[in-house]
């Protein structure tokens, strides 16, 4: 399989060169232009290697990096920024960077950076699963106690639920990314697969309340949970 890769660079012209250049190499390229779009990737589509910009708009790139190792540990984060000063160097590499490169880099030098890194994390085995891992694509979710197969709209929502911001989602969101109705039908179903999916997580090794209400707004992921 092809070692996936996530760029993400709000200039929208070098962002298409960037996935161009790296997918000319093999590698399966996703490229998105803000933080936001992450909860739009496709649910099969586990980065193995974040390139990301920092002067993002809203989200910035920084806070993207800390939010990507929290959701996936053993991700490979390179930073490609214009941002130059020691002080901002060591800022990336505080919020999770693995490599840092300052702009302007050339096509050259940001594949053998990938490929490094690549190489390094395939050979790496000191970072250890989370007790908790997310297989999307099978729809299987691992545990203390053995593998849980959810149902489609399970999946779908933790995928959601670990990938959001503070890992929290509005009501209306959860709805949307399920395809169900933004009314009170809606809503009641979705209280029905959340109730359903918390015994679920209970009863295979998970702390207590793992998603947790918020009182007329949405819910929270309170649970370790990493994707694989």
């Amino acid at each position: 399989m092809p070692i996936q890769l996530l760029v993400v660079e709000d200039h929208l012209a070098l962002l298409d060169v960037t996935v161009d250049v790296l997918a000319a190499q093999g590698y399966e390229v996703i490229g998105i232009s803000s933080a936001e779009a992450i909860d739009e990737l496709p649910a099969y589509f586990v980065a193995d290697i974040a390139i990301l910009d920092l002067n993002l708009p809203g989200e910035d790139g920084l806070s993207l990096a800390r939010r990507l190792r929290q959701i996936q540990p053993r991700i490979g984060i390179i930073m490609v920024t214009a941002r130059h000063t020691l002080a901002h160097k060591l800022a990336g590499y505080e919020h999770g960077a693995d490599i840092y490169l300052t702009k302007p880099t050339q096509p050259e030098e940001l594949c053998a950076t990938v490929q490094a890194l690549a190489q390094r994390l395939h050979h790496s085995g000191t970072l250890q699963p989370s007790a908790f891992a997310l297989d999307t694509a099978a729809e299987l979710l691992k545990t203390p106690l053995g593998d849980l197969a959810l149902r489609t709209s399970e999946a779908v929502l933790l995928h959601a639920l670990v990938l959001a911001p503070q890992r929290t989602l509005e009501i209306w969101q959860a709805l949307e990314k399920l395809n169900k109705p933004i009314d009170e039908q809606g809503k009641a179903q979705l209280e029905v697969l959340v109730s359903r999916l918390r015994g679920k997580l209970l009863a295979h090794g998970a702390p207590a309340n793992p998603i947790r209400p918020l009182r007329g707004r949405g819910y929270r992921l309170c649970m370790p949970l990493q994707v694989d």
